[in-house]
């Protein structure tokens, strides 16, 4: 008797696909290397926690992951992450530009000075462009890839986060528009993916909230959320970038993904300041 579909393990998304992955040591870059080697991809991740680095290459093993020591507000460092990659799987078909700094939690434009700025657009502006540029270089003589940046709902809603950090994320996203255009002549697909804050190890060290004060900082993040009933996880972000990554997307490039539950699309303020007043 036939097998029925309904019993078939589900398909490998990017199987026989290798991808890169910055800032892929924890948070949101550990849970998509998790998930692109489950969907059949070889992976390098690159990052300066080398720790995390090894230990998470020894979780999803040795032939389906690699772990290279990486800043990406070095060009070099970059460059090299990426011809190691080629040098070992022979090609690269996706690059998840994940790693970022949230800097100082700063309040006001006259507390900034230029360390801090300098700081942050280091690794999330500068990082950006030294990752896209060394994509491109290999992806445009296959005629092929996938580049996608992590963002913020930053990009979509302000006043929640830093200037700093606002800016850096609002021109990583004019970088992915703008290299979306030139790069869709080569076949190249440009997105980026901007989730709503979660409890990953920067927030919470951003925040000053220990690793045992999460089920605190996820109680604030869901209570300030759109969508009740709901907590955004590292996973979730991780499984919109597998979408991106895939074919499932092959006509998707230009997408500012946003992974905030509606929180972009409400303001509130109003309705809770007349409850305030009047109810």
């Amino acid at each position: 008797m036939a097998t029925s579909s309904l019993q078939q393990p589900p398909a490998k998304r990017l199987d026989g696909k290798v991808a890169l992955i910055t800032g892929g040591a924890s948070g949101i870059g550990a849970a998509t290397a998790k998930l692109f080697v489950q969907h059949g991809a070889k992976v390098t991740i690159a990052d300066i926690q080398d720790s995390l680095g090894v230990s998470l290459v020894g979780e999803l093993g040795a032939e389906n992951a690699t772990f290279l020591h990486c800043s990406v507000a070095v060009e070099a460092d970059v460059q090299r992450a990426v011809d190691a990659t080629v040098k070992k799987y022979g090609k690269l078909d996706v690059v998840f530009s994940n790693a970022g700094v949230m800097g100082n939690p700063i309040s006001g434009i006259s507390e900034v000075d230029y360390g801090v700025v300098k700081d942050v657009f280091d690794v999330n502006v500068f990082g950006a462009f030294f990752t896209a540029k060394h994509a491109a270089r290999v992806m445009i003589p296959a005629k092929a890839g996938s580049i996608i940046f992590t963002a913020s709902a930053a990009t979509a809603v302000y006043g929640d986060v830093s200037h700093a950090y606002a800016a850096s994320k609002n021109a990583v996203l004019g970088l992915s528009k703008n290299l979306g255009v030139e790069l869709g002549q080569h076949g190249i697909r440009v997105n980026v993916v901007s989730p709503y804050t979660l409890s990953t190890p920067l927030a919470l060290k951003t925040l000053g909230i220990s690793e045992k004060e999460k089920g605190k900082a996820d109680a604030l993040f869901s209570g300030a959320g759109n969508l009740r009933g709901a907590l955004l996880e590292e996973e979730d972000v991780a499984k919109a970038t597998l979408y991106l990554a895939s074919d499932d997307s092959k006509y998707v490039s230009g997408l500012n993904l946003i992974v905030d539950g509606g929180y972009s699309t409400t303001n509130v303020a109003l309705t809770e300041t007349y409850k305030k007043l009047f109810i």
